[in-house]
């Protein structure tokens, strides 16, 4: 049989490849058996359909950021890493982050996050707001590459700015962005990401 010889996990890694290429809108079934030189059905013998073939290339994305604090890491140092950590992988994929939104994590990434909230329970978290705490950190992070992502897919597709009309109007947004960095930098995610590390701090230690 022609889907004998192909593998899943080849499948996956070829998908990922594609999504570079095109973006999520561009993936396809068709588009991605031509990539790999089979025929749809070939595909088909591997997963049921297409939400199927997100779902595990999410996982994929996701797998290697499963990981506690490292030695003498105290638990705010460890979330942070967790979250750059985290936005790296979702911007090592054209659309990760979307990729994220709408496939599902599976058993394995929910494994992970018990062990996580384990470890938080253990610094004494009670598991509300350890599970809070994680889940708040992780959302600001898919939201925050999200924009970041489409932002770039805008640039890329030509929509320019005319920045000296720009800063005319709204100078006190070029005043911050020279400050403090863009809303879609490196500065301006470490700086929310310090805020909601503030928030949490405050509520374990009440």
């Amino acid at each position: 049989m022609a889907q004998k010889g192909l593998a899943r996990d080849t499948v996956v890694r070829a998908a990922l490849e594609l999504l570079d290429e095109v973006g999520l809108e561009g993936l396809s079934m068709r588009r991605l058996a031509a990539r790999l030189g089979v025929q749809n059905p070939a595909l088909y013998w591997h997963f049921r359909d297409k939400q199927e073939l997100l779902d595990e290339m999410a996982r994929e994305l996701l797998a290697p950021d499963l990981g506690g604090p490292g030695e003498g890491e105290s638990w705010r140092e460890w979330l942070t890493r967790r979250a750059h950590r985290y936005r790296r992988t979702l911007l090592s994929h054209r659309d990760g982050a979307r990729l994220i939104a709408i496939g599902n994590p599976g058993p394995d990434v929910a494994r992970g996050f018990e062990l996580e909230l384990a470890i938080l329970t253990g610094l004494g978290f009670t598991p509300a707001q350890g599970l809070h705490a994680i889940a708040a950190i992780s959302h600001y992070t898919l939201g925050f590459v999200l924009n970041e992502q489409a932002a770039r897919e805008r640039q890329a597709a030509g929509a320019g700015l005319d920045l000296a009309a720009y800063a005319a109007e709204f100078p006190l947004t070029v005043a911050g962005v020279r400050e403090g960095g863009a809303p879609t930098s490196d500065e301006a995610f470490a700086h929310g990401l310090r805020l909601i590390l503030d928030g949490v701090a405050a509520a374990h230690s009440a």
